[in-house]
């Protein structure tokens, strides 16, 4: 297969249907922005120690996003049904509280960084955040998302937000505190 067909030379590409839409079009957003948070994980994963427990967690995470992708391009289930299913959002719920059980309660806001690993996982989570705005703007302007895909995007937020601390944890690196001026005085 070529990697070059030079059919988007013109601004254009082709949903999964065939239809030819311009790459501005909203659905080449959103599964634009699936990638780019599926390869914020990816650099992720590659700072991660090869026992990180988190490593199997976000390569399931990566899979669903490719899914996920496919989907907003046009791919449909036989079933026509979302690619996310409740078990997985349960999953994400099952780690959330598992991780979360290792770390201090949190006393103060932290800042996004820390080890390499959890930096990018923080970058992700707000990767996350706007696909899931980005969806609720597409389903508001009429068309159709699936409730399971807002489930699971409001949910792997929270998820990596729990896994970048998780990963500053396995690092033994502390978390970056917010110091506010106002609050300092």
């Amino acid at each position: 297969m070529k990697i070059y067909t030079k059919k988007g030379d013109s601004g254009t590409t082709s949903l999964a249907s065939g239809t030819r839409v311009s790459k501005s079009d909203p659905r080449v957003e959103l599964y634009g922005t699936a990638d780019e948070l599926n390869s914020c994980l990816g650099v992720a994963i590659s700072f991660l120690t090869k026992d990180s427990k988190l490593k199997d967690s976000l390569e399931r995470i990566q899979n669903l996003l490719f899914e996920l992708g496919s989907e907003l391009a046009g791919y449909k289930k036989k079933d026509d049904s979302s690619c996310i299913l409740e078990g997985d959002i349960s999953e994400l719920e099952k780690e959330i509280d598992l991780w979360q059980d290792s770390l201090l309660p949190l006393k103060n806001f932290i800042l996004p960084g820390g080890s390499s690993s959890s930096s990018f996982l923080h970058v992700a989570r707000t990767l996350a955040r706007r696909l899931e705005r980005d969806l609720v703007r597409y389903k508001e302007e009429g068309h159709e998302i699936f409730a399971e895909n807002l489930r699971f995007l409001n949910r792997l937020s929270d998820h990596l937000f729990v896994a970048a601390r998780y990963a500053n944890f396995e690092s033994k690196i502390p978390e970056p505190e917010w110091k506010s001026r106002a609050k300092g005085k």
